[in-house]
């Protein structure tokens, strides 16, 4: 019997989910170099998987412990926003079901845009409600960034659909009549708290990318608001915009 093109092969080792498959042993005795190297590929694959795997689990730990309280829809949020010079504070939070598993949550900084982009697509499918918070430049100048951090959080776990019994939150507690649990470095521990980090951080940057199309001087499609090089410059030619945080200190000397 004629054997599988490398191809076929390739093709077939995508749907395998381990190395004890009936078809792996087969192909283990497959001596051609290219049908190595594909089983190679794969056992790195699942190995990957596995890690990833493990990972989510031990970033469950904070939801496990909810769960076992008795709270079932759990919250975790974080904002993305802080630090750039224009542009709001955004807060989101995400509710995820007790069986879900979404791997390679992480903390949305840690990630490339294409893994988040991916990850933000995965998080939407499987959520149980997400809510959103924005508070824009203006209340940023009006409150201090501490104080609009703590305003979209409070704002995004009211935009979720279905009501929260149990909050865990990245670094800050929110004046709101629910249990609550604050989390240092919560975007790495917590994978409701991720999933959080990755929805807040995808909305503002493709929020910052329209506003670059009205305000294409400062480069905001690529710097999301931060004070790079390119927006300083814009800022020299073209002064400041309506999105600009006039209480930050390099925004004032333009004022």
């Amino acid at each position: 019997m004629a054997k599988e093109a490398i191809s076929e092969v390739k093709t077939h080792l995508l749907a395998i989910e381990t190395m004890t498959d009936p078809y792996v042993k087969q192909l283990q005795m497959d001596e051609r170099k290219g049908v190595q190297k594909l089983l190679l590929q794969l056992e790195r694959r699942l190995a990957q998987k596995e890690t990833l795997k493990e990972q989510f689990y031990t970033m469950q730990a904070f939801e496990r412990s909810c769960y076992k309280q008795g709270h079932h829809l759990i919250a975790g949020i974080d904002e993305v926003g802080r630090g750039p010079l224009a542009g709001p504070v955004v807060a989101a939070a995400v509710i995820l079901p007790e069986g879900s598993e979404i791997l390679g949550l992480n903390d949305s900084k840690q990630l490339s845009e294409k893994k988040r982009l991916d990850l933000d697509n995965k998080i939407k499918e499987q959520a149980t409600a997400i809510g959103i918070g924005e508070i824009s430049a203006e209340q940023i100048d009006q409150v201090n960034i501490y104080q609009a951090s703590k305003m979209a959080m409070t704002k995004a776990v009211k935009n979720l659909a279905v009501k929260a019994d149990h909050l865990l939150i990245d670094a800050m507690s929110i004046d709101i009549n629910i249990p609550q649990e604050k989390i240092i470095k919560g975007d790495a521990r917590s994978v409701s708290i991720a999933a959080a980090s990755i929805i807040a951080k995808v909305y503002r940057d493709q929020l910052m990318k329209e506003y670059h199309k009205i305000h294409p001087h400062y480069a905001f499609d690529k710097n999301a608001g931060y004070g790079t090089k390119a927006h300083l410059t814009g800022l020299k030619e073209y002064g400041i915009t309506a999105i600009h945080r006039k209480s930050y200190a390099p925004i004032k000397k333009y004022l």
